[in-house]
């Protein structure tokens, strides 16, 4: 169907940093399918553990066990302040599932009359009826109304107007760490300790999305560590499965209580080939410690590179971001900046019509930052010579 702008390319096969089309013409990713293959395309532990999955089990129904299953939750709980995992397919089931979790827990635990949720201006959630509603960006709930009510709107990174938001009907406050789609956006420096300690006085909960910010992309394996603070309810997909299809909705024992047999459910949520994806993924991640901590350095790198574009043209007005995260807000459209740069042989992202976004894979290297960054000194210099 008509659902996406497609450019005029054919991507057949990738490896690591590269992808190549149908016609041959080789491109370095910049864009990881959307902060999708953070290991790169293809990495070979993901490959062999889908292979050998695929010869032993598929798919099954979730009335069973399953070993990848249990492996992969077990490795999330390890390794975050998470005691259960709802696993699903994508990030907008996941966020459709802390919904509906935050909603049970409140009603059953708080007051009846506690649904509403708070969100953030210029935030994502996906694209389902409700996290479209959850979703503070008029743009993606127009032609879709009478949207679900229960969601409230307030400025990102303004503690202030969380406080004035809450009423007798709240239940959440759902936040990305660092707004993605909406310009690559980072709160004040104390904004989520000082939102933590709110919620924990009002005895609200508090859901991060981290689809996007999760998995290593921001330096750290899930970008709650940086602000010093543990959420009741976290949402993971897009870089879990190593560029298959998973999603997770993780909780601490006390607020996945609230969830019964029957509750919820996903037919293909947690199959065993999208797990056994996602262990391969989160084992390389956790035992290739240099990944992260790669990911923190060559950010920085990265992010230096762009500040010297933006002392050169004046059209560039900020660059922002956290470890492969990376925003460069401009004066001027950036979506025709995308295809120039695809004409160089380079896959970047356009978000907010002025916002270059850059999440490449973890695995990426100077060598490769300095050549996108030549790049698009060659593309600025055109467009500031034409202007």
């Amino acid at each position: 169907m008509n659902t996406y702008g497609r450019y005029p390319v054919v991507l057949v096969r990738g490896r690591g940093m590269k992808v190549w089309d149908s016609d041959g013409k080789e491109y370095t990713d910049f864009l990881a399918g959307i902060a999708v293959n953070n290991l790169g395309h293809c990495h070979p532990r993901v490959v062999i553990a889908l292979q050998k999955q695929a010869q032993k089990l598929i798919h099954v129904s979730n009335y069973f066990h399953i070993e990848p299953q249990i492996k992969l939750a077990k490795m999330l709980v390890q390794n975050s302040f998470a005691d259960r995992v709802f696993f699903c397919n994508s990030g907008a089931e996941a966020n459709e599932a802390a919904i509906k979790l935050a909603r049970k827990y409140a009603k059953e635990n708080l007051c009846p009359d506690k649904f509403e949720i708070i969100t953030a201006l210029n935030s994502f959630h996906g694209r389902t009826l409700a996290t479209i509603t959850a979703t503070g960006q008029g743009r993606f709930q127009k032609g879709f109304t009478p949207l679900m009510p229960g969601f409230k709107y307030v400025p990102f990174g303004d503690v202030g107007a969380v406080a004035n938001a809450i009423t007798e009907n709240t239940c959440a406050v759902m936040l990305e760490p660092i707004q993605a789609e909406g310009g690559v956006n980072l709160p004040p420096e104390n904004y989520f300790r000082e939102l933590k300690t709110l919620l924990e006085e009002k005895n609200l909960l508090l859901i991060l999305d981290e689809v996007q910010t999760g998995m290593g992309r921001t330096g750290k394996l899930f970008a709650y560590e940086h602000y010093g603070i543990t959420p009741d309810i976290m949402t993971l997909a897009k870089a879990l499965g190593g560029g298959t299809a998973i999603g997770a909705a993780l909780a601490t024992e006390k607020v996945a209580e609230a969830f019964s047999p029957g509750d919820h459910a996903s037919t293909f949520g947690g199959n065993a080939l999208a797990c056994a994806a996602g262990t391969a993924s989160l084992e390389a991640i956790l035992e290739d410690g240099w990944l992260v901590s790669n990911c923190a350095r060559i950010g920085e790198y990265f992010k230096k590179g762009l500040a010297g574009l933006k002392q050169k043209y004046n059209f560039i007005r900020d660059i922002r971001g956290k470890g492969l995260l990376i925003g460069m807000e401009l004066d001027i459209d950036g979506t025709d900046i995308v295809k120039d740069a695809m004409k160089e042989g380079y896959l970047i992202n356009c978000t907010m019509q002025k916002v270059l976004r850059f999440v490449p894979p973890l695995i990426v290297t100077e060598e490769e930052i300095d050549g996108l960054i030549q790049a698009l000194d060659r593309i600025f210099e055109k467009r500031s010579a034409a202007a």
